[in-house]
């Protein structure tokens, strides 16, 4: 995978920023992209002082010229696309669909899967150009399973895996590869806004999975980075669950 080029939403933090590390110590030239400026170049930083290369650009998934420039700059930046994963997200309430607030709920779906949808189009009309490429999107345990107090959520999360099980049907005969990783509860900023909006708490979640704990972010890290090579190279339409064993319940 040297040498190729991976564009990550969402890089700055979580699950975004462990898989640029990642990718970064194998020889992709990564561009980080987010909302948070400085925790994004604080990565890039922490990549280059590691001998890698990395860029940062401060986007908003869910508006289509943010997402344009991106693939733009990635291309200025490094020559090409080859590699996307799609991470950027939000989970801002957690309460039953009866309480829940449609303003929220329309942010999500905004983020969530207009921003997924988004940079899909524009990473796969530059990695045609290329001659294929491999993106990974962030779905969820919640876009496989109904989840208490998180039903908008879970929506955005089934719209991402059907995103990418239709995207991998229409470019598997063009050598682009979409799938999509199913992460269980990870120690991340979502988890933690969840807990300390009351509803659930680091027991009852670990709780929840089979092996008792939350995963960390580093282990989802490695799922997409494979996925992404071509170790993966007969994989597309798949949603990897990394989720403690959740899915086998």
């Amino acid at each position: 995978m040297t040498q190729k080029v991976a564009v990550i939403t969402g890089g700055a933090t979580g699950i975004g920023r462990s898989t640029a590390m990642l990718l970064a110590s194998k020889g992709i030239k990564v561009v980080i992209s987010g909302r948070r400026e400085a925790a994004g170049q604080k990565a890039v930083e922490e990549i280059r002082a590691r001998g890698g290369d990395a860029a940062f650009i401060a986007v908003d998934v869910d508006r289509e010229a943010h997402v344009r420039r991106l693939i733009e700059f990635a291309v200025e930046k490094f020559g090409r696309l080859d590699l996307a994963v799609n991470n950027a997200g939000i989970s801002n309430e957690t309460k039953t669909i009866g309480d829940s607030d449609p303003a929220k709920f329309q942010a999500m779906l905004q983020t969530n899967v207009m921003g997924v949808y988004l940079c899909m189009k524009y990473e796969i009309q530059e990695m045609l150009k290329n001659g294929g490429g491999s993106i990974v999107n962030l779905a969820s345990i919640a876009g496989l399973n109904g989840i208490p107090y998180a039903g908008p959520y879970a929506a955005t999360k089934h719209a991402v895996v059907g995103l990418t099980k239709s995207g991998a049907l229409d470019y598997a005969t063009q050598n682009i590869r979409i799938n999509a990783v199913a992460p269980g509860a990870i120690k991340t900023d979502i988890i933690a806004g969840s807990i300390s909006q009351g509803q659930y708490d680091e027991a009852t979640i670990s709780g929840m999975h089979p092996m008792v704990r939350m995963g960390d972010p580093e282990e989802i890290a490695r799922g997409i980075a494979w996925l992404l090579s071509d170790e993966a190279s007969f994989v597309t339409g798949h949603v990897l669950n990394i989720d403690g064993g959740f899915q086998a319940k």
